[in-house]
């Protein structure tokens, strides 16, 4: 008998814990019975693009007959390159998506769905067809801008707030897959701020709603149906989407969309530094307590921040936000206008600070980097090289730091065909199993700077791996550079010689 009053006693909680999970209104609700009356208005907004980019080959070489010759007619007949002129055509097509964004004809899309092409032809949803002319197009966010003329006002969507839009949030994809015309897929969002190296600005959203071929440029839509994304990337297998996509959120693409609509062109912010990642061993190198922020490699000369910042600054801030991940300056810094004043705060040699930058522009800043590495290519060679005076480091101190160091003479320079702003020590030796090693540094290399100061010889440095060493630092910044002149720092434990230790 106590075992069926048990019995029945499990099965009544267990009916009220199924209720509970399952009931209408819980916080685990339904996804959305239809999305069918959204997407009837949504669906002659977007339109379907295909592209043609003429391509010049090789005529077949053949006979031409003199002038006014009975045989002309003849000769074209069978000429394989009649018609075609000297250079035959032939042509390669693109199929993409895109959205209207105003009555007017403009619209937007992918800038690879149109790079280089010749024609671009828009579909709409009521089998219209229109010839597009390009506005504008930004390769470092993949955005275009095309416009059509038609004799009315044409259907299109609002951009929403792609912020809101959060882990989980159900989406709506329409587009043209693999030229089939308009197509919905639904899904979900799955992951946001991806960055996938596709360039400087990643910070896409990822979502499980089908995204193939032919998808890209297409909006991704909210429930409230706004545009929150633009298909952009995915993850496929044989061009078909594997339920991993990726689509550039609107609040990136709103300010491009308008420049491109009002200039043709970007006008964004620029800073003027290289900046790289600052992982754990760097945060430790720095006094950090957590990986965060943007390491500065280099500052372009006449550049914002020349005589602001420095090599080895860490960038915390960036006009009251967080840097969080290298990747957030420059999003962040793009999206500030030309001019502005801002304050950057950074940590530099244990101590906080605020430093104040007026943002240059970034189109004109990277004709100044082009300059200045050209300049730094065509630079005559130093007129006073230090000589080999026979120094080295002792072995306590290279086998604590597990690398050794030559002085670059003129033959040096001379055999590794050195860049003139190039100095420091050339690396002699590295212990194959030292944390200097496991980090990237390799014989041929130049170490430029250690722990802040640039490097003149070596007993300098010898004094500086003693003075780290005795001040008990587990790992400082060192600053290398290859032959042709790009320098990157690394982060060295020093509290071991070898990563077996």
């Amino acid at each position: 008998m106590r075992r069926s009053v048990r019995f029945d006693l499990v099965k009544v909680i267990f009916a009220l814990v199924a209720f509970w999970v399952f009931a209408p209104g819980t916080a685990f609700a339904d996804g959305p019975a239809s999305v069918s009356t959204m997407v009837k208005s949504l669906l002659p907004a977007v339109v379907n693009i295909s592209t043609t980019q003429f391509i010049g080959t090789n005529g077949v070489p053949f006979p031409q007959p003199p002038a006014g010759s009975p045989l002309s007619d003849l000769f074209d007949e069978v000429n394989p390159n009649s018609g075609q002129g000297e250079q035959a055509l032939r042509e390669a097509t693109a199929l993409g998506s895109g959205f209207f964004v105003s009555p007017e004809g403009y619209l937007v899309t992918n800038n690879h769905v149109i790079e280089g092409a010749d024609k671009i032809l828009v579909y709409t949803q009521d089998n219209q067809r229109f010839e597009a002319r390009l506005i504008g197009s930004d390769d470092k966010t993949d955005i275009a801008v095309l416009k059509i003329d038609a004799d009315k006002p044409l259907p299109y969507v609002e951009f929403g707030d792609s912020d809101a839009a959060e882990i989980g949030d159900w989406l709506v994809v329409i587009g043209n897959p693999f030229g089939l015309g308009g197509s919905v897929s639904i899904g979900i969002v799955s992951a946001r701020n991806r960055n996938i190296n596709s360039g400087p600005y990643d910070d896409f959203i990822q979502t499980d709603a089908a995204i193939n071929q032919g998808s890209s440029g297409g909006p991704v839509f909210d429930m409230n149906g706004k545009v929150v994304g633009i298909a952009s990337a995915l993850v496929a297998q044989g061009g078909t989407s594997l339920g991993v996509g990726f689509a550039i959120p609107t609040n990136l693409a709103k300010k491009v969309v308008s420049q491109l609509t009002e200039f043709g062109h970007t006008e964004r912010g620029w800073l003027g530094v290289g900046i790289q990642e600052v992982d754990g061993d760097v945060a430790a190198a720095v006094g950090l307590d957590r990986p965060s922020g943007a390491l500065v490699v280099e500052v372009t000369p006449s550049g914002p921040a020349e005589a602001v910042l420095k090599e080895g600054d860490v960038i915390l801030s960036y006009n009251g936000i967080a840097i969080e991940e290298v990747n957030d300056l420059p999003i962040n810094v793009s999206q500030t206008p030309v001019g502005t004043d801002v304050t950057v705060k950074v940590l530099r040699g244990g101590e906080m600070l605020d430093l104040p930058v007026t943002l240059g522009q970034l189109e004109v800043g990277e004709k100044l980097i082009s300059e200045a590495r050209i300049a730094q290519a065509s630079a005559p060679q130093p007129d006073t090289v230090p000589a080999d005076d026979g120094v080295r480091l002792s072995k306590d101190i290279s086998d604590f730091v597990g690398f050794r160091v030559l002085p670059v003479t003129a033959d040096i320079r001379k055999g590794l065909a050195l860049q003139a702003h190039v100095s420091g020590l050339m690396i002699g030796y590295v212990d194959p199993k030292s944390d200097a090693a496991k980090k990237g540094m390799r014989e041929g290399l130049v170490l430029a700077r250690f722990d802040g100061v640039d490097l003149t010889g070596v007993g300098q440095l010898e004094e500086l791996i003693s003075a780290a060493k005795d001040a008990g630092k587990h790992s400082v910044l060192v600053k290398i550079f290859d032959p042709i002149g790009i320098g990157r720092y690394l982060a060295i434990r020093l509290d071991q010689a070898s990563a077996a230790n």
